[in-house]
């Protein structure tokens, strides 16, 4: 009974507005706690808006379900939009809030290695595990081209890591370090970040013909998430408790490490609260500069029609 009752705060129905879904791209965790505490701490229902939040799990394809009108909104990352909208440019979609301004993305290794950055995760002999498709992939490995690490496919967790001292991954700031600290054993954690690629990630995307036509609904509905995230980067224990009874894998203790994790990447340090998901036109331009030279798209896009600030 409390996860039927989790579920019907999280879903609450109100009495007006049109019902919207919003598609989350993995289950809960601290990377949407704004979004979460936006239902929660009833923003949503105050500015009239009547949102059920949609888990995701592994392999949720939460672009196609937006560009299909399967969801309203949808949790995407940047490149997503941008390969998207190259290949169905009759059926744009925009991004209105992005999540981190700083990508949570890593490889970590044992601290035992001494590397200093992530050129010394290539041009070591060891096993990288990371999914070889993701774009920052394909950056990294156009970058340190030779590399004498070898790539095998990333199976999740931190277990590989752990019977191979020279096992390097990919990751989340947020959550597989703190993983493999439970474990005892000490990590070196780099943000790809520092190497040249930043995409805006958990970003809120809506399909460009529903903004056009419901431009004050989704203002809105960026305001409410925008209040939703500033309230859970204050204090998210609340949040957190009611995600922890939906996702049984999280204690309150990891879910509490994890929010502290990605707080600096989401919002700067004394920025104001009026500055969080708000995104740039130079952050987009040098993302589809890069998509292209990856030969993931064909053109590089202008900014001005993959985002929108609210």
């Amino acid at each position: 009974m409390k996860l039927i009752s989790v579920f019907c705060i999280f879903a609450s129905v109100l009495a007006h507005g049109e019902p919207m879904t919003l598609a989350l791209n993995w289950k809960p965790e601290p990377q949407f706690g704004g979004f979460y505490e936006a239902q929660r701490g009833g923003y949503f229902k105050k500015a009239g808006l009547d949102v059920r939040i949609q888990e995701g799990g592994s392999g949720t394809p939460t672009v196609q379900m937006l560009a299909n009108g399967k969801v309203d909104w949808a949790i995407v990352s940047a490149e997503e939009i941008l390969i998207a909208n190259a290949r169905d440019a009759k059926n744009p979609l925009v991004a209105v809030f992005a999540t981190f301004q700083t990508a949570p993305v890593i490889l970590m290794c044992r601290a035992s290695r001494g590397f200093k950055t992530i050129a010394d995760i290539f041009k070591n002999p060891g096993v990288l595990a990371w999914q070889n498709g993701l774009t920052y992939a394909l950056f990294l490995k156009k970058k340190y081209p030779g590399a004498a690490v070898k790539s095998v496919p990333y199976l999740g967790g931190v277990s590989g890591i752990l019977e191979n001292k020279d096992y390097c991954q990919q990751g989340f700031i947020s959550s597989e370090p703190l993983l493999l600290e439970k474990s005892g054993v000490d990590a070196l954690v780099f943000l790809v970040s520092d190497e040249g690629f930043n995409p805006y990630l958990t970003v809120l995307a809506v399909r460009k013909s529903f903004l056009d036509k419901n431009p004050d609904t989704a203002k809105k509905f960026v305001g409410a998430v925008r209040s939703g995230w500033a309230a859970y980067l204050s204090n998210p224990a609340a949040t957190n408790g009611l995600m922890a009874q939906v996702n049984k894998t999280l204690d309150a203790a990891t879910l509490l490490k994890s929010a502290n994790a990605q707080k600096t990447l989401i919002q700067a340090v004394d920025a104001p609260n009026s500055q969080i998901g708000r995104m740039s036109e130079d952050r987009w331009r040098q993302l589809a500069d890069q998509l292209k030279s990856l030969g993931l798209t064909k053109s590089a896009q202008e900014p001005a029609e993959v985002f929108r600030n609210l």
